[in-house]
């Protein structure tokens, strides 16, 4: 909008008055004030639509009791207002009875969501255990070669022969 406006009878500019438009014209999403009011700012509506609709989801029990009401429909035609009437198409009908009738009630319940449940191995705490026994054998035999390496130092440095039989396991 503009600042000012130019007078018709002075040709001084100056502010708008309240209340005025510049003819007939006015700002978007702004109404005209009266009095010592500030002008409202609408916000225009969101113009974004979802590019597919939801897919519908049908429990157990809802199919059962729409087969159960379609089973009811004796008259002609009747069947098709019902059907009408819940937003249902008859592909739907003919499938749930399909799955009713096979015995498929998996096909019917709700299914369970999130991960699948890992069958436990039976043997996994022994071998847990073992591993326990390993790393502590291990820290037992890392310990013992430290040992026999000082020992075999300060045999050494105080010139004190070794047993042959110490030198020939290591060798193999």
């Amino acid at each position: 909008m503009r600042e000012g406006y130019l007078g018709l009878s002075t040709g001084v500019v100056g502010p708008l008055p309240d209340g005025v438009t510049e003819g007939a014209r006015r700002a978007t999403g702004v109404s005209p004030s009266t009095g010592a009011e500030e002008p409202v700012m609408m916000s225009p509506p969101d113009p974004e639509v979802p590019e597919k609709k939801a897919r519908r989801k049908f429990t157990a029990k809802y199919k059962l009791q729409i087969l159960e009401e379609a089973d009811a429909c004796t008259e002609p035609g009747q069947l098709g207002a019902f059907l009408r009437s819940k937003g249902l198409y008859s592909s739907h009908v003919a499938t749930w009875r399909r799955q009713k009738e096979e015995g498929l009630l998996v096909a019917l319940s709700p299914k369970k969501r999130g991960r699948k449940e890992k069958e436990k191995n039976p043997l996994a705490p022994r071998v847990a255990e073992l591993e326990r026994e390993t790393e502590g054998l291990r820290r037992k035999l890392k310990r013992a070669e430290t040992i026999i390496e000082f020992q075999k130092k300060i045999s050494e440095i105080l010139g004190i022969a070794q047993d042959p039989i110490e030198e020939e396991e290591k060798s193999s």
